[in-house]
């Protein structure tokens, strides 16, 4: 037996006669009507129920002109009756017929005769309401109009999802010509798309009948194959007027245009919020190499792969270049490197803290010396060798990936101070103008940071410099006393102090020790401190009482510009292990007798020098062989979230411990007591007596 091919619609090897009706027949109420040789109705169809009104019963059997034709049209339907009945000529038109109500209607007819197997002939007359004829007609030109001229993409697929229909404004879109999309798949047509999404969403709809409305697809077709549009698609299902599924209708709108400023607009927030970000972040010290940490940071992953920050090293040491060198090679010292993921690149780049001289070749040199911004959109191996620092390092970008850099300079009171290196490797899109506006104000803001940092640094270098040429060496052997000192200046992000400490021989075998600390910082602060221990040591030569040598630096004091400081003044007599002590607006020492817990002195604390005509009081204690006396500034107890009491009750539990070396005391108070953020100096004096050498031979 051969086979058979499966109807239209049909599945092949699915059971014949199976396909699902088509609802346009069913829309018109197509009617059937067959008359005999003598015009009687023999056979009726049920839609001509709907057309004439008369049930079959009624109608069988009479004749179809007295029926359903009005007085005056009757000769007409006869005349036309006999012609198709002699002729056998069909006959089609919109006649006049009489309903049942009496009313009269026009129906579209179209007759023709009939042969049986008997030779017998019969009038078929095909009938449909002609208002719903023309509503139809009308609907279909209509949407055969509006799909033509729409100016919108449309097209209809079946449920296969091959294409029925492709409007001209498709056929421009896919640059693809209406006939060629007809029975074929989206795959084969939009094939530099993500088709498989696409063909995905199709099969959704029509299995959910949940419409896809103004979803976005970006991407290219063969009408511009170069560049980029963004399309607004939408997906619904089509059904007919019994329910069959006809198949799915696509639409399509380019909406490049607000895609493009939409994108823009992005890109704007992206940046303003970067600059935000960079506002908040860079510059929060006065450290050269945070800032710099701050300022990768907030690089990556915006705005590159890898960032970062490599300054002359001659502008961190304050070195102007000469005009000869304009054209010559730099050395740069890299403050910060970041990356937004592990990769080579970072090893490849120069390790923060290393010096890395560049000839003029290379593109950051050439950067520094134009003080202008340097782009490579698209990095070859050519242009990886003139950025990175060597042939391995340009070796090690490529296995990463890099495909574009960026390098803008660092430029503060109109000095250029190093760049600002910017790499992408894992974002494949290239530096564009927007990247370099948007780097360079980053980079502005951080190089006014950098460049406050490092004059900062400077002068507090050189404040801290000449504060440890102020303060004593190692002092000399003493009678009956053992000491340790420490300093410690503030944290590079404050200025340092005036924090001060001395240890003087007098005569008799006596020792002067002095803890003194001038309110303020920097170097002010450390020259009258260094003018107070001047004179400090100019009156322990007269041999006075403690209280008359704070009196004569207070005096001194008063003619320092609105100076005013605390300190501590005692004198040790080691033949009657006794100490004599003053205090002018200091914390109170501390004594660490032997066998018993540390305790605060309780001193007269006197007004800081400088106040002037306040009177000062001497007071003695004994301090025997092995009790010990610490003396301290304020930065060492004090901070901004404890009370002071508090704070001098744990320096006593700290010093309450085991005994340590002197040495090692003052180290494991600093470590102990002192927080890192802390932004005060801090010095430390502590003394030891020791039996005096008569005592140890018993004289």
């Amino acid at each position: 037996m051969g086979t058979q091919e499966p109807l239209p619609g049909q599945e092949r090897g699915g059971p014949a006669g199976l396909s699902p009706p088509g609802g346009l027949l069913d829309l018109l109420s197509v009617a059937a009507i067959v008359l005999d040789t003598r015009g009687r109705i023999v056979f009726w169809s049920p839609q001509a129920d709907e057309v004439f009104g008369y049930t079959a019963e009624e109608a069988l059997g009479e004749y179809a002109a007295h029926l359903l034709v009005h007085e005056e049209h009757q000769d007409l339907v006869v005349k036309l009756f006999a012609e198709v009945m002699g002729t056998g000529a069909s006959w089609a038109g919109a006649f006049p017929i009489r309903y049942k109500d009496g009313s009269t209607r026009l129906v579209e007819f179209r007759n023709m005769r009939l042969l049986d197997d008997l030779g017998d002939t019969y009038a078929l007359g095909i009938a449909a309401d002609q208002t719903t004829l023309q509503r139809l007609e009308t609907d279909l030109a209509l949407s055969q109009r509006l799909v033509a001229q729409a100016p919108i993409g449309i097209a209809l697929m079946d449920t296969d999802l091959r294409y029925l229909l492709v409007n001209p404004a498709l056929e421009r879109i896919n640059g693809i010509p209406a006939a060629d999309h007809i029975g074929k798949h989206p795959r084969d047509i939009l094939s530099l798309l993500d088709v498989e999404t696409i063909e995905s969403a199709l099969r959704q709809v029509l299995i959910t009948g949940t419409p896809v409305i103004d979803q976005y697809t970006v991407g290219r077709t063969p009408a511009d194959p170069d560049h980029d549009h963004a399309w607004s698609v939408s997906y619904f299902r089509i059904d007919g007027a019994s329910g069959r599924v006809i198949g799915v209708a696509n639409s399509v709108v380019d909406v490049s245009e607000r895609h493009q400023a939409t994108t823009e607009a992005d890109r704007a927030r992206r940046r303003l919020a970067v600059i935000a970000d960079a506002s908040a972040r860079v510059g929060t010290s006065l450290e050269v190499e945070r800032t710099a940490q701050e300022l990768v940071h907030v690089a990556v992953p915006d705005l590159a792969d890898v960032a970062a920050v490599d300054v002359l090293d001659d502008v961190l040491a304050f070195r102007r270049a000469t005009p000869s060198r304009a054209l010559g090679p730099e050395t740069f010292r890299a403050l910060a490197v970041a990356a937004a993921y592990p990769t080579p690149a970072i090893s490849a780049s120069l390790p923060a803290g290393n010096l890395a001289a560049y000839g003029a070749d290379r593109l950051i040199t050439r950067c520094v010396h134009t003080g202008a911004p340097v782009v490579v959109a698209h990095a070859s191996g050519d242009d990886l060798t003139h950025i990175a620092r060597d042939a391995d390092a340009a070796a090690a970008f490529a296995q990463a990936g890099v495909h574009s850099y960026l390098a803008v300079p660092l430029i503060a009171r109109n000095e250029v101070l190093g760049a600002f290196d910017l790499l992408r490797a894992r974002n494949p899109l290239p530096f564009d103008e927007d990247d370099v506006l948007l780097a360079g104000e980053i980079a502005a803001r951080a190089a006014v940071a950098i460049d406050n940092a490092r004059w900062h640094q400077s002068v507090r270098n050189t404040a801290e410099t000449l504060q440890r040429s102020l303060l004593p060496g190692h002092p000399p052997p003493l009678t009956g006393l053992t000491v340790a000192s420490l300093y410690q200046p503030a944290q590079a992000t404050s200025e340092v102090g005036g924090d001060w400490y001395d240890v003087i021989p007098l005569t008799g075998d006596k020792t002067a020790l002095v803890v003194g600390d001038v309110m303020g910082n920097g170097i002010d602060a450390a020259a009258t401190m260094g003018r107070l221990r001047t004179a400090t040591c100019a009156f322990t030569d007269l041999n006075l009482e403690p209280d008359q040598v704070l009196q004569h630096l207070d005096k001194i004091t008063c003619g320092l510009e609105h100076y005013i400081a605390t300190c501590i003044y005692a004198v040790y007599d080691p033949h009657d292990h006794r100490c004599r002590i003053a205090n002018a607006g200091h914390l109170p020492p501390v004594l660490a007798a032997i066998g018993r817990r540390p305790r605060l002195l309780d001193l007269p604390t006197g007004a800081p020098l400088g106040v002037g005509g306040v009177p000062f009081h001497t007071t003695a204690f004994d301090l025997g062989p092995g009790d010990r006396l610490v003396l301290y500034t304020d930065g060492l107890v004090e901070t901004r979230r404890h009370p002071i009491d508090e704070r001098l009750n744990t320096l006593l539990d700290t010093l309450d411990g085991p005994r340590r070396p002197l040495d090692d005391t003052c180290q494991w108070l600093l470590n102990s007591l002192r927080h890192p953020d802390d932004h005060d100096d801090v010095a430390i004096l502590i003394a030891q007596a020791i039996c005096a050498p008569a005592e140890r031979h018993g004289t």
